[in-house]
Order: C-alpha cells, then sequence, then structure tokens
C-alpha cells in the first residue's frame, strides 16, 4: 500500500509541478536526416540526438533564422530515433534519452529511461531585452554547474550571472568569478548544457518554485539535455559532446617557482639556483610581467623584454633548460595607449572598434587601454607570431591573464559581434588561438597554456584553468576543493589554485603555506604563486617551513606515475583527477554536498585540512572497502563517518582496498622520470575478491605518443580465492615503443601471516618475512616484455 502511495504521491507532486506555455500550440511534425521538426504557431523546433545519451534542442522563434554554429560542442550528426505519434504525444526516443512532445497543452519532457528528468514549464519567452528558456525541475534535485562559484557543491537556490569577471580575494562565498558557464547538472545524473555565448543568467530555483531558468540577451536557443546511469558515464557523454583535454607536458605535473613577480633575469636565475642546491624538485619558472615592464603601469602591451631587467633572455632560457626546468611567461590581451606597440597594433588593425571604427579605449586598472580583437584573423596572426617568436627564443609555456577580459565595455565592438556577445568566449578563443599555433608551428609539442577564463568546452584547446586571485587565508584555502570538484564535473579538470594564497594578507602564516601545499599535491596542478609580500617558493621560507615543504613536494613527484596515469584516463574518458565522493554512491543523499573529502582518481581518498589549527576531523569512507591510511597502514570501514586525529605534517590520506599504487623515487625534474625502478604498493583485502589498476606512460612530450603507438601500459591484477592470492602483471607496449627492464619491489599491504610458499612464473621463490614490519610485506620482481605471474598461498 506504501509503494502505490508513494506513486500516485510522485504523479500528484508532478502535476501540480508541471505548466505550459498556454500560447504555444503544436501544428505538425517531419522528419530529414534523422532531425524532427516541430511547427509551432509562433516558431518551431528543430530536435535531434546526437547519441543514445544526448538529446539536443533547438528552438527559432518566428522571424529568426536558424543559426547552426556552436561554440561548446563538437558532435553533430545526428543519429536515427525511434518516433511513435499518436493524438496526445509524438514520442522521441533511443535507447536511453525519451524527448516527449505534449500536443495540447504543447510542452517537451525529457526523460532517461523511464526516470523523468526535467520539462519545459514556459519554454521559450521573449521580452524587450532577454530570451529566455523556463523549465521545471524535481524538489529533490540538488544542482552544479554554473562555472566557477563558491556557494558550496549545491547550487540550488541561486540566480547566478553568466558574465566572468574576476573575483580578487575571494574567500568562502562568491557568486561572480572569472569562469562562468551557462550548465548545469542535476544528482538525478543528467546535466543541461544552454548552447549560446552571449551573456546572461541562470536561475537556479531562486523562487523556490521548482524552476530552471536560463535568460541571455541574444543568441541560439539550443540546449543539449545528457543523461546516463552513472556519473562515469555522464561525464564520458558530456565530454563526447565538448571535447576532452590533450595530454599536457610531463614538466606540468611538477613543482613550479612563480609569484608575482621577478624583476629580473637575476632573480629568477637565483630562484633555480636555490632549488636545486636545497634539492627540491623543480620543473618550471613563471615570468609575471615584469619581464616587459619596470612596474605595473603604462607598459601592458609592449611584449618584449625589459633589457635593463632581462639583458639576456636567450641565454636565461638556455641555461635554464639545461638545468631541466621550464620556462613560462606572462601575457595579457591588453594594449595599453602608453605601450611600445600602441601604434603598431593601431596600424595592423588588431584592436576592437567602437561605433565609427575607431579603436576602442578605456580606462582600467594598469593604464588606459584597449583590447586585441582575438576574433580578427589578422589579430590572431599578430597575437600568435609573438607567442611563436618567444617560444623559437626558449619560451616553453603560455600564461595567458586577465582573459575574462577583466574591463571590457559593452559598446565595444568586435569582428565578432558586439562585447556582451562574445565576452564569455573571450577566453576560450584565446586558448583555441594558442593551441592551434602549436599544431601549426611545433606540431611535435605539447602546448602549456594556462588561462583564468573560458567556455563550456575550452578544455579542448589544452587550457589548464585556475581559480584566479584568492585571499591568502584560510577561508580561501577553504574555497578551493569544491572550486576544482565542481570544475572537474563540468569538463576542466586540470582546475587548481595559486598554492598557498595568492595576497591580500601579508601574514607569512606557515601552517596555512603547508597545509595548502599538502592539498595540492592532490590537484592536477602544483603551482605556488603569490604576491611577493609572502614568498611562494618553499626556498624563500624559514629553514623549518621549507624542509616540511621539500617533504610535501616529494611526496608530489613519488605519485607521478599515478597522477600521469589520471591524466591518461581524463584524455580517453573525461574523468577528472579529483571526484566528488557521491561518484561512489549516487544514491547517497548525503553526500551530494559533501566536500570534506573527496577521491583522487578511483584509489585514493583526501581530506584536506581547511582550519587553523584543527586536531580532529570527521570523515566520511565510502561504503564498499576498506580503507587504509596511508602513513600508519590503520585501515577504516567504509560506509561510516569515523573522527580522525590531525598531523602536522600531512593531511588524512587514505586508499582503497584492492588499489595499485605505482610510486617512484624523487626526481629533481621529470625530465629524468622512468619507471626503471618502482614501488608498487598493494593494498591486500580478503572482502576484495578481484582488483586491477593500470599505470600509463610515454614520453611526456609528443601530443599524439598514444595515436602513434609510442606508450606502455601495465596493468596490474590481483585475485584472492582459497587462501591463494594471484597477482598479475601484464605490460603492453605501442608498437613504437621502446621497452628497458624494471626493478619492482612489490609491497603487499595487510599480510597477517607468514605465507606459506611464494611462486613467481610457477618457480617457488625465497622470502623474507619480517614479524615487525606492521603487516606490509616487500616482493622484488623483474619486468621486462613478458607478464609476471606472482601466487602466494597461506
Amino acid at each position: 500500500m506504501k509503494k502505490y502511495f508513494l506513486f500516485f504521491w510522485v504523479l500528484f507532486f508532478w502535476g501540480v509541478l508541471i505548466s505550459q506555455n498556454p500560447n504555444r500550440q503544436f501544428e505538425s511534425y517531419s522528419q530529414n536526416q534523422n532531425i524532427v521538426k516541430i511547427n509551432t504557431n509562433d516558431g518551431y523546433f528543430l530536435i535531434k540526438f546526437l547519441s543514445d545519451h544526448i538529446a539536443e534542442t533547438n528552438f527559432i522563434p518566428s522571424g529568426e533564422a536558424y543559426d547552426a554554429h556552436s561554440e561548446s560542442v563538437i558532435l553533430h550528426k545526428a543519429i536515427p530515433v525511434s518516433i511513435t505519434d499518436n493524438e496526445v504525444e509524438l514520442d522521441l526516443s533511443s535507447t536511453g534519452i525519451c524527448v516527449t512532445v505534449k500536443k495540447n497543452p504543447f510542452q517537451l519532457v525529457y526523460n532517461y529511461k523511464d526516470k523523468l528528468l526535467l520539462s519545459e514549464r514556459l519554454g521559450y519567452i521573449k521580452t524587450d531585452s532577454l530570451k529566455t528558456l523556463n523549465f521545471n525541475i524535481g524538489g529533490d534535485d540538488v544542482l552544479y554547474g554554473t562555472g566557477n562559484r563558491v556557494l558550496g557543491m549545491n547550487r540550488r537556490g541561486y540566480k547566478l550571472p553568466l558574465y566572468n569577471r574576476a573575483h580578487y580575494g575571494y574567500e568562502t562565498h562568491s557568486e561572480l568569478m572569472n569562469y562562468t558557464m551557462p550548465l548545469v547538472f542535476s544528482s538525478k545524473i543528467f546535466a543541461i548544457n544552454f548552447d549560446n555565448a552571449p551573456i546572461g543568467a541562470l536561475d537556479l530555483d531562486s523562487e523556490k518554485n521548482n524552476t530552471l531558468n536560463y535568460e541571455t540577451i541574444s543568441g541560439r536557443m539550443t540546449y543539449q539535455v545528457i543523461a546516463d546511469d552513472s556519473w562515469e558515464k555522464l561525464i564520458a557523454n558530456f565530454t563526447s559532446l565538448t571535447g576532452r583535454q590533450p595530454l599536457p607536458p610531463r614538466w606540468a605535473f611538477g613543482n613550479f617557482a612563480s609569484r608575482f613577480g621577478y624583476h629580473s633575469q637575476a632573480e629568477v636565475e637565483k630562484t633555480v639556483d636555490l632549488f636545486r642546491e636545497n634539492k627540491i624538485p623543480l620543473d618550471a619558472v613563471v615570468v609575471d610581467i615584469y619581464w616587459f615592464s619596470k612596474g605595473i603601469f603604462d607598459e601592458m602591451g609592449d611584449l618584449e623584454f625589459e633589457k635593463d631587467s632581462f639583458p639576456h633572455p636567450e641565454q636565461m632560457f638556455s641555461d635554464l633548460k639545461m638545468k631541466k626546468v621550464k620556462s613560462i611567461l606572462v601575457t595579457e590581451p591588453f594594449i595599453l595607449t602608453t605601450s611600445k606597440r600602441w601604434e603598431e597594433a593601431v596600424r595592423e588593425n588588431i584592436l576592437v572598434k567602437d561605433s565609427i571604427g575607431n579603436p576602442k579605449t578605456w580606462k582600467f586598472y594598469f593604464g588606459n587601454t584597449s583590447l586585441i580583437d582575438i576574433f580578427k584573423p589578422e589579430a590572431k596572426k599578430w597575437f600568435w607570431n609573438i607567442y611563436k617568436n618567444l617560444h623559437i627564443m626558449g619560451v616553453d609555456g603560455v600564461w595567458g591573464d586577465l582573459g575574462e577580459p577583466e574591463v571590457l565595455p559593452s559598446d565595444a565592438i568586435f569582428q565578432k559581434g558586439k562585447a556582451d556577445e562574445v565576452h564569455n568566449i573571450y577566453g576560450n578563443d584565446w586558448a583555441k588561438l594558442v593551441y592551434n599555433g602549436y599544431k601549426s608551428d611545433f606540431p611535435s609539442q605539447r602546448p602549456f597554456i594556462l588561462m583564468r577564463a573560458g567556455a563550456v568546452g575550452s578544455q579542448r584547446y589544452g587550457m589548464i584553468p585556475w581559480t584566479g586571485d584568492v585571499n591568502r587565508s584560510w577561508g580561501g584555502l577553504q574555497a578551493q576543493p569544491q572550486l576544482a570538484l565542481q570544475a572537474g564535473m563540468q569538463g576542466l579538470a586540470y582546475m587548481h589554485s595559486d598554492a598557498g594564497g595568492f595576497g591580500a594578507n601579508n601574514d607569512p602564516d606557515d601552517e596555512l603555506y603547508l597545509r595548502w601545499l599538502q592539498y595540492s599535491v592532490f590537484t592536477p596542478i602544483f603551482r605556488p604563486h603569490a604576491v611577493e609580500d609572502v614568498p611562494s617558493e618553499a626556498v624563500y621560507r624559514d629553514k623549518q617551513t621549507m624542509e616540511a615543504a621539500k617533504k610535501i613536494i616529494d611526496l608530489r613527484y613519488k605519485l607521478l606515475p599515478y597522477t600521469y596515469t589520471l591524466a591518461f584516463e581524463n584524455n580517453q574518458t573525461g574523468m577528472p583527477f579529483m571526484r566528488p565522493l557521491f561518484y561512489m554512491e549516487p544514491d547517497n543523499q548525503a553526500l551530494y554536498a559533501y566536500d570534506t573529502a573527496y577521491l583522487w582518481g578511483a584509489d585514493f581518498l583526501i581530506a584536506p585540512v581547511l582550519n587553523k589549527g584543527e586536531k580532529q576531523m570527521e570523515i566520511y569512507f565510502p561504503k564498499g572497502y576498506q580503507w587504509t591510511d596511508f602513513y600508519t597502514n590503520e585501515m577504516y570501514e567504509g560506509g561510516k563517518t569515523q573522527s580522525v586525529s590531525l598531523k602536522e605534517n600531512h593531511i588524512p590520506i587514505y586508499v582503497k582496498s584492492g588499489a595499485f599504487i605505482p610510486m617512484v623515487p624523487v626526481f629533481q625534474s621529470t625530465e629524468d622520470y622512468n619507471l626503471s625502478q618502482m614501488e608498487v604498493h598493494f593494498y591486500f583485502d580478503k572482502s576484495v575478491k578481484e582488483s586491477k589498476n593500470e599505470l600509463y606512460n610515454d614520453d611526456g612530450k609528443n601530443p599524439n605518443a598514444f595515436e602513434e603507438t609510442l606508450f606502455e601500459q601495465i596493468e596490474f591484477n590481483a585475485k584472492y580465492k582459497k587462501n591463494v592470492l594471484k597477482i598479475l602483471v601484464e605490460p603492453d607496449y605501442g608498437v613504437k615503443f621502446a621497452p628497458y627492464s624494471k626493478k619492482v619491489n612489490l609491497v603487499i599491504h595487510h599480510l597477517d601471516n607468514k605465507p606459506k610458499k611464494i611462486k613467481i612464473n610457477g618457480k617457488k621463490v625465497k622470502f623474507e618475512w619480517d614479524d615487525k614490519a606492521k603487516d606490509t610485506f616487500s616482493l622484488p620482481i623483474e619486468l621486462d616484455e613478458l607478464e609476471v605471474e606472482i601466487s602466494i598461498k597461506f
């Protein structure tokens, strides 16, 4: 009886919830090349299925022309769709998504395998200044997405602007930041992407009437609904729609020396030398705006080396390469009227215009300025030639700053349209410019493109975004996990922070600094960066803090095989490095807004310490597994929240039972990285009967290493049955990869008793057992081109 009561209650609830636009009337439908056209009295719909999990809907109001161009998606070809028609409704369905067109009153309803996702309430509405799409959503949907915001994990209840704008010094609350997206995810495991570039707003049920509302000043009334059975599959479908991140160069996963900023070539060289002298790993150094400017005012746009401060840049880059350190220069798209390049920029016609066709100028923090029209072919060529020449000079990476754009008057005119029509895709097209430039002129190199703003799909251009100029405070740190987790869900898996905090607070809080670094080990990019008042580099902190930071950085390098494999997984499937716990437990509503801890890949549970002086923390351990403390080997049962004591020298890190974790010795640079000596930790648990992990490796440089078969993959499999643990290590080499032998120390955790016998490839081997080894057991093996099978009898 309770079952039927619930069923009728749900029907009643949705009946009350759903209303329709009373003025829209169904007239007819037709189909052409798998695209279904629905004619109504005030326009027509074009509905097509891009896969069994993605349905795209376009509404073209009467009097408007269909605009097929998308800035955010790369899937366009429609697949066949099943159509069922009767007097009441028209059903368009695949094996997954179904779009139901209710005829009278008119309405579109979206289902996935009989699960109601959402429906148009009023649908398309036009006012004097706005175009709106209005939907019904479920009363219990937790909503994510909309780009970078600090609102907690659940963003429901807010009306949020879609206008990229930096929030300097943000901490625990921010409704508008540098990276906004017209994109919403639901806890029901679906997403809706409003495929339109101009500025606007997303209302995530701010009126508490179970309504989702997208509004914009102009453009396409196009959206895609994406749905699947699991978060992993949903992310895979979403990134198949919008594109996946190319693998960055391997050095991008190392340690950065970065600040605002190094004022001279001598400062850069001194900093790098201090890292090498103190044996702290370092892979890259960032040179901020002082490479072209002695101060911060009046010279932005010069984009050529300041000769007094950087007298020999080519030699500097050459020397850095000899020390196995890459270089990144900060650049901006603003050209000040006081810049050395102003007259050139005007002459070359590369700047945005005013209403009468002159270069548009305005004032902002750095001076009187204009902006490069990134959409104009001649401007693209001009800007890329600067990057090209810097790369030839020896520069390894591009940092594009202020790309929201930071200040852009609404009356500025681009070749592509008015300012507010292209504002939110400016950063996207800037990254695209650099990415395509590398593909054309340096096709054998992976670009490094660090940028602060972009759009839906910017990941496909290799953009590595960061969370903006966060306050150097505990509040600033507290905002970071949710920002990275939300971004990863939205395709931006490389979202990371200025580790240590950027500025505003000049108190050198060593506890904050180290806690931030500890967290950053388990983020995609490890890049300490700050205003120079408080050093971001470990080598400029006091000796005790420096030594503590060195251990943190060493751990980052030891775990590079695992991290690089996550990067490959992201490249192939779209899965982010950092994952909310509800990815593992999608039916656990208590986790929908949880960000105290997160998953690093599939096998690590990370709980960053976000409060000063914190001694104890409550952590939820996902069900279905035991979780092992990375440092103490203590096991925690999954499915429970447990209180753990905190240590100063590390944050809580746990490993999932059945996992294989590869580690390498500490290299001072990833240029020395190889797998010839590895330690592979296996976290044995008798309740996990089978498990496997993969390790991916290539040269870290070739952008097409996988496609050109220049890679190796090692698969680790474990099976436990009848008191016998079998571990199979299977190397797989791409056709063009040159294999090399590896010495692997296999460390097995949680062996309670000494094994009776051990066989490697069928041959019994002698082994040493240490009763004091905290239930860990080490077994050395040689790995070459053939698989290795280990059998352990208890």
